[in-house]
């Protein structure tokens, strides 16, 4: 297990990005960051836009590494822009596609499986800024299915993998 951290947490109960890009931002909250994210095997994220769609059991966790963030376009960009669920500190977690990692936050173990990426669409050029769909291009987080109920919160956690020959986690 490697030490990591939990920088920001996203639950977003509507789908806030309806429409064209090219038409800017809809009107209303975009303020969905909380403390902490109850997840639901083969659900999602309680609360969540996706939680429990058929559509969407493979893809209903977006997880994304702070340090992809592009930065050098927009220097506050956050959950908020990229409409990923999990921010992480310390791992480069677009590596992990195909892998079952396991996170905990100090409320128990929450495994997942990294089944794909998460591609920026066009809107992060708008919510992020000019350039950001390229710069986000196989560095836009992963989407995952929780695999065990559990509890992710702010701050420090560990992350590893799961081996599935052993069921062993390996950091």
């Amino acid at each position: 297990m490697i030490e990591v951290e939990v920088v920001q947490l996203l639950v977003s109960p509507v789908h806030r990005l309806a429409g064209r890009p090219s038409a800017g931002l809809p009107d209303g909250p975009v303020d969905d960051l909380v403390d902490a994210v109850r997840l639901r095997r083969g659900l999602g994220i309680v609360g969540d836009r996706y939680f429990g769609r058929p559509a969407h059991r493979d893809a209903s966790v977006t997880l994304m590494s702070e340090e992809n963030l592009p930065r050098e376009i927009a220097p506050d960009a956050d959950l908020r822009h990229t409409r990923r669920n999990v921010l992480l500190r310390g791992v480069d977690i677009d590596a992990y596609v195909g892998s079952t990692v396991v996170l905990d936050t100090g409320q128990g173990p929450v495994v997942l499986a990294v089944n794909r990426p998460a591609r920026p669409c066009a809107w992060m050029d708008v919510t992020v800024g000019p350039g950001a769909r390229r710069a986000l291009r196989d560095r836009g987080g992963v989407r995952c299915t929780p695999l065990s109920d559990g509890v992710l919160t702010l701050g420090p956690a560990t992350f590893g993998t799961v081996d599935a020959d052993a069921a062993a986690v390996r950091p």
